[in-house]
């Protein structure tokens, strides 16, 4: 893993990139400021004085959403904490040193593979032979 140079936080690396000399980290950017309607200047008089209420709050005078909402955006992951160094999980049992293999015998074991050798070979013969016969008993039924 590399480290970033330049002073920043761990977190930088999931922020939004900043969108200008004005941005201020971990927000967007600003809303345009909100025009002046472009109707009549003396609204009728026979609606409500009031505009209705839809169930959500009010987003303020300046028509910025409320604190805390997805005007933030997303901050980052939450910061982790390394645990401290040389921690390592309780160790209850000890396991037992590995055992010591039996000495191998040369002598023997060159011979046990001499004679599975000897019994390979013989197999291999006899199905030869097998083989041959067949193929002889095949030829004399085409050419007789």
């Amino acid at each position: 893993m590399t480290t970033p140079s330049g002073g920043s936080t761990p977190d930088d690396y999931w922020r939004r990139p900043d969108t200008g000399d004005d941005a201020v980290a971990n927000r967007p950017p600003a809303a345009p400021a909100a025009t002046p309607p472009t109707g009549p200047t003396n609204p009728p008089t026979s609606g409500p004085s009031t505009p209705p209420t839809t169930g959500r709050p009010s987003s303020g005078p300046t028509g910025a959403p409320p604190a805390g909402g997805p005007a933030d955006g997303y901050s980052g992951p939450p910061p982790s904490v390394p645990p401290p160094a040389g921690w390592r999980p309780p160790v209850h049992l000890q396991p037992a040193p590995p055992r010591q293999l039996p000495p191998q015998d040369m002598a023997d074991l060159d011979a046990a593979e001499q004679r599975s050798q000897r019994v390979t070979y013989g197999f291999g013969a006899a199905a030869g032979v097998v083989l041959l016969v067949l193929l002889c008993l095949l030829c004399s039924r085409v050419i007789f």
